[in-house]
Parts: structure tokens; sequence; C-alpha cells
């Protein structure tokens, strides 16, 4: 019952946020914004930020943020919970995405990803994955930050998987750092599996879920900067993964 009356608040203002919020969203990511600022920042990349606080205090996550994120070029490296993830993130600092293709045809989540720089990758096809690391070379050479998810997928939220190397090549080419990000649901993590995907959900059914949970706080955890690493990108990806890895072990 108490699930329902949340849905019954939370779902009006998901749909001007999407219907009203969004619009103006995608007006202001167009090229002319780019050279407009507030408060030091872009107006396009201001807005994405905006609604994307909008949006997760509309699914009741209260954000708390530890470490900051470096400007300028960077790999942020994150673990992947949610499709909520990339909203979370951007909700702290603008950055490009690698996601996957289905992404785009998303409802809400689709639209302002599209816009906001997403770099799509098409599963299993290595011919788009080329085309993806071509991209995100050229975003970091041009001082562009660029998100990743190396485990390629959001798992059950019991742990954390391997992190693929290739990933992290355009950022040795480029000699750009890469950041670890931790992203703990709940307080110390304790809401990891509550906002993964449940076994056969699908995105609706999980969206609907998660709308109605409570509401709690999100830690989002800017860890210490990694240099392109000579030992290449294998050591890179398993030292960014452990240092997620032991962030999500404090308590």
């Amino acid at each position: 019952m108490i699930r329902w009356f949340r849905c019954t608040y939370r779902i009006p203002l998901l749909l001007l946020n999407a219907f009203v919020g969004l619009p103006i969203l995608l007006l202001m990511l167009y090229p002319w914004t780019n050279k407009l600022t507030v408060s030091g920042e872009r107006v396009d990349q201001w807005i994405v930020g905006l609604w994307s606080r909008i949006m997760v205090r509309i699914f009741g996550l209260k954000m708390q943020r530890f470490g900051t994120p470096l400007p300028g070029a960077v790999l942020f490296v994150a673990n992947h919970v949610s499709w909520l993830d990339i909203t979370v993130l951007h909700s702290q600092r603008w950055m490009g995405f690698v996601a996957k293709a289905e992404i785009e045809q998303w409802p809400i989540i689709g639209g302002i990803a599209k816009r906001s720089g997403t770099i799509y990758h098409q599963r299993g096809d290595n011919v788009s994955l080329h085309g993806v690391m071509h991209q995100m070379l050229d975003r970091l050479q041009n001082g562009k930050a660029v998100g990743v998810f190396p485990e390629g997928r959001t798992l059950s939220g019991n742990g954390i998987g391997v992190f693929h190397a290739r990933i992290f090549q355009p950022a040795i080419l480029a000699d750009k750092p890469a950041q670890p990000v931790a992203i703990k649901y709940g307080a110390k993590g304790s809401a990891q599996t509550l906002m993964a995907f449940g076994a056969k959900e699908n995105f609706f059914s999980n969206m609907l879920r998660v709308l109605g949970e409570p509401s709690r706080v999100c830690e989002v955890h800017f860890l210490e900067p990694i240099a392109p690493n000579e030992e290449g990108r294998r050591k890179m990806a398993d030292t960014c993964r452990q240092r997620i890895v032991d962030c999500m072990a404090m308590q």
C-alpha cells in the first residue's frame, strides 16, 4: 500500500519532468549553447546536471558526493548497478557515456542520453567497438570527459564483475587519467540489490518498482585517479576495479 502511495505522487512528477523538463533540456542541447556558461559551466552541461538532479530526487535518491571529480579530459570508470547510474553520475559531473545501443530506444532516458553525448555500442559487434574506441579517443584528445562501465552490463548488485581492459586503451593513447567512481545505493551500499534488475525484470517493471521504493541516500565516491599505466591497460583496469571494490567494502 505504501509503495503505491509513493507512486501516486512520483509518477506525476516523473511525467512533468519528462514532458516539460525534457523538451526544455533538449532545446538547450543545441550547439549554440556551447558558448554560454552558468557558474563557469557550459549551459548545455549545466542543464543536463540540473535535469539529472531532479530526476534522481523523483526516484527518492538523496545524493551524497565524496571526493572530487577531476576537471577536463578524464576517463571516469564506475561500477554498474542500475539503469539510473548514468543519471546519478550526470547529477554530479557532466561526461559523455559509452552505453549499450538499446538505451537509445528507452523512453525519457534514451532522449537525454542521445543528446548529451552518449556513445552507443552494439554489444558483440567488433566493428561497433572499434568505432566506440575511436570516438572515445577523439573526445579525450579534445579535452572532454568520458564515462564507462567496464563490467559491460549491470549485474545483480551482489558484487563487481571483471573490468574489460580494452575500454582503457583510449585513455592510454590520449595520455589521460582514469578516475574510479564507486556508486553506492543506500547507506554504505545497502540497497545495491534493490536497485539492480531483478530476475526477469525489464526496464518498465524495474522502473515502476524502484519508483515505489522508500527514499534513500545514494553515495557517489570519486576515488584516487590513475595515470596512464606503462604496464598496460590490464593493470590500469585491475587497479581501478580494486579501488572501487575497496570502497564498496568500507563500512
